[in-house]
């Protein structure tokens, strides 16, 4: 078509047989530009041309240029319909649905394995009488360590270990290293005789293949009259078996503590080909002891009347040799074929 001012009948005729004879909603849509377009469309340049006509003459060929621009638009509507209505003839007929299919099996979600164990965890030990409790994890450093019998210049407290996040009305803040915290939180609250456990989320500047920066622990504390070692290792011994396997290996071992005395450790023996693990066939997954008489006093619980035990667990240790995981990046990775298994 000339891109010159076309003749108005002759405009008309080649674009109906052209609008007809189009197969594509895309060449439609280039006519329909190639006429209307804002500056160069072939009815616009009409338009346009009625500046220069006297008023008489300006309404008597508006009107015949409004005429054909009507057509024109119902032409391109018409054809447009044709169109759509051929796509769907078609998608019909080239996506049947074959009814004799069976449907795909329904797909269902379900919890991350971290938050599933400490349910489990919240169970078992319900069932023993413990009360569940949580706390922040943005701690004071009295409550981190303080209150724990950590004296100011230990190790914990160094900067490469811990992360510190700075003041608060002058006071030092800290991502908690434990869910120790808890526990001072708890006994401050309670008096005994009780029994609680504290899970959440902790942190520490450690990463390899059985650390991270960030992992999950639950705690325990328990506060009684003649509370001694055999309780501890009752408790542990029977919670671990009900968690992970009631044929679990493990061992105690004399440790160190500042919140305990006596200390111990507990190990549990890595499973299969993990066996070969650098960490040997032992891996420490608590620790634990007898509460020292300082953290007693500084909870207002008086050690010449009560004592008791605390002890503490990583959740991703314990998943770790349950289901013969090798490295605990595998947890957050968020990759659904490793979750899928579970």
């Amino acid at each position: 078509m000339d891109t010159g001012l076309v003749p108005l009948n002759e405009l008309k005729e080649q674009s109906i047989e052209r609008i007809n004879a189009v197969q594509s909603q895309e060449d439609l849509n280039i006519i329909e530009k190639e006429l209307f377009g804002r500056k160069s469309g072939f009815i616009t340049l009409h338009m346009h041309s009625l500046r220069t006509l006297a008023d008489s003459e300006r309404r008597s060929r508006g009107g015949e240029i409004n005429s054909i621009k009507s057509e024109l638009e119902n032409a391109i509507k018409s054809r447009r319909s044709f169109l759509e209505k051929k796509q769907m003839d078609s998608l019909s007929e080239e996506d049947l649905l074959d009814t004799t299919m069976n449907l795909p099996e329904e797909g269902h979600g379900h919890l991350h394995l971290i938050p599933e164990f400490i349910s489990k965890v919240e169970e078992v030990f319900g069932r023993m009488g413990f009360d569940v409790a949580y706390g922040p994890e943005i701690e004071t450093d009295e409550y981190n360590f303080d209150l724990l019998n950590f004296p100011k210049g230990h190790a914990a407290r160094d900067m490469q270990d811990t992360f510190w996040v700075g003041d608060k009305d002058g006071e030092e803040r800290v991502l908690r290293t434990h869910t120790s915290p808890v526990q001072i939180r708890y006994a401050k609250e309670h008096k005994p005789p009780f029994r609680m456990i504290c899970p959440g989320k902790v942190y520490r500047k450690d990463a390899d293949a059985t650390h991270s920066p960030m992992f999950h622990q639950f705690e325990g504390m328990m506060i009684g009259k003649d509370i001694s070692l055999k309780h501890l290792k009752g408790v542990m011994v029977t919670a671990m078996k009900e968690l992970l396997s009631p044929d679990l290996d493990f061992r105690f071992r004399a440790g160190f503590f500042p919140f305990t005395e006596p200390s111990l450790e507990m190990d549990i023996k890595w499973q299969g080909d993990l066996s070969k693990s650098r960490e040997g066939q032992w891996l420490e997954v608590a620790g634990c002891g007898m509460t020292h008489p300082n953290v007693l006093q500084n909870v207002g619980i008086d050690p010449d009347e009560w004592q008791g035990f605390a002890f503490g667990f990583g959740i991703e240790r314990l998943l770790m040799i349950k289901h013969q995981i090798p490295n605990i990046r595998l947890f957050y990775l968020g990759d659904l074929r490793f979750l899928r298994q579970f």
